[in-house]
């Protein structure tokens, strides 16, 4: 054999040996790919939505980036005039009622509504149960992660899920401001009673349980408190600052979100806590630097909503629903909706906030709508 057949003939091998390792590597990505959810869950439904978005005024559009508190009073006569994008409901609008009451109560809502409602409820299970501490509602209330976890393991929770879902959807309740997937072991925490108690691979394996589980319904479930609560102090009450390393937080406190997102998550909640090393001069909630974590690191296409805006954390903060949506979030809870769309109104009539910017949150609320079926 010749020298020069002997070099051609390691050329081609080597040839050969490259094009089967970049054939691999691609195959691998594909796989990556098929496997993650992280795709846009809504992508069929844009179409439809942009249709309906054209058909809205300025003032309705504003109306679906908010997620307001449900009103004692005149509940109807409200959402026949703002037409809100959806209302959450929590314990006391459920006190003592009898299950065709709280079907009533929620329909008449639905009837004046040119745009079918989200109906949101805070149902964690454990100390927080809005509707199971009713008996009227539920035979016995809603049990916490932790418990559900030692009856039978990642099993309870899933069929906990199930059940609460049909319970929920039985009563018009359409979204659920749960689970809680910050990771917490230490009992002092504030957040701990709320959270799975366990490390983060359990907590995400926790999440990912919940959302698998929530595909068999009709009820979206909310990953919460991003970016995660960790052991900071309770923001309903005042502010919470987190002086957490950056990469403290993507590598404990990231990967149940992730996981979530990955099994096909629709929604995630904000917190109001300060993350020094992400952002040190705005809460999560108002952060453009923590939003880009989940719309560009985690690539993240569902729905982005704050913790209630009107919670003491904020209470320092000017022009919060300005900063809000500049931020990125598609929808605002708030408990003083008059408040909260006044001031939208006014910086969108001022210029400050644009067509473009309120258009594109509201697309993808409607594209939601469209995928929940509500539309």
């Amino acid at each position: 054999m010749s020298k020069k057949t002997i070099i051609f003939l390691f050329i081609l091998l080597i040839g050969l040996l490259f094009y089967l390792s970049f054939n691999t590597y691609i195959l691998d990505k594909e796989n990556d790919n098929n496997n993650s959810y992280n795709t846009d869950l809504f992508k069929d439904y844009y179409k439809k939505a942009e249709e309906l978005l054209d058909t809205l005024n300025i003032d309705e559009k504003i109306s679906q980036l908010l997620l307001i508190r449900h009103p004692q009073l005149n509940d109807v006569d409200i959402q026949k005039k703002y037409q809100f994008g959806g209302m959450v409901f929590f314990e006391r609008d459920f006190k003592n009622k009898a299950k065709d009451n709280v079907i009533e109560m929620i329909a008449k809502l639905e009837e004046v509504s040119n745009i079918p409602m989200l109906t949101a409820i805070d149902e964690e299970g454990g100390i927080v149960s809005r509707i199971s501490s009713n008996k009227n509602l539920t035979d016995t209330p809603f049990k916490s992660p932790q418990e559900l976890y030692k009856e039978n393991g990642y099993q309870a929770i899933y069929d906990d899920v199930i059940n609460k879902s049909k319970i929920l959807e039985e009563l018009g309740l359409n979204l659920n401001l749960a689970p809680v997937v910050d990771v917490s072991t230490n009992k002092d925490d504030y957040m701990y009673k709320r959270t799975i108690g366990m490390d983060t691979e359990h907590t995400s394996l926790y999440a990912k349980t919940v959302i698998t589980a929530s595909h068999e319904g009709n009820v979206s479930y909310t990953l919460k408190h991003f970016p995660g609560y960790g052991n900071n102090l309770d923001t309903h009450i005042g502010e919470s600052i987190s002086n957490k390393s950056y990469e403290d937080i993507l590598t404990y406190d990231i990967p149940p979100f992730k996981e979530g997102i990955n099994n096909g998550a629709e929604a995630i909640m904000v917190s109001h806590n300060v993350i020094t090393s992400i952002d040190k001069d705005n809460p999560s909630s108002l952060s453009l630097p923590v939003h880009n974590i989940l719309l560009n690191d985690l690539n993240f296409k569902g729905i982005i909503i704050t913790d209630d805006i009107s919670m003491s954390a904020l209470n320092n903060i000017d022009d919060v629903e300005i900063k809000a949506i500049k931020a990125n979030n598609d929808l605002l809870i708030t408990s003083d909706h008059e408040k909260s769309f006044n001031n939208i109104k006014k910086a969108y009539s001022n210029g400050i906030i644009t067509d473009e910017e309120i258009d594109k949150h509201v697309l993808k609320i409607l594209a939601w709508k469209y995928y929940k079926k509500l539309l």
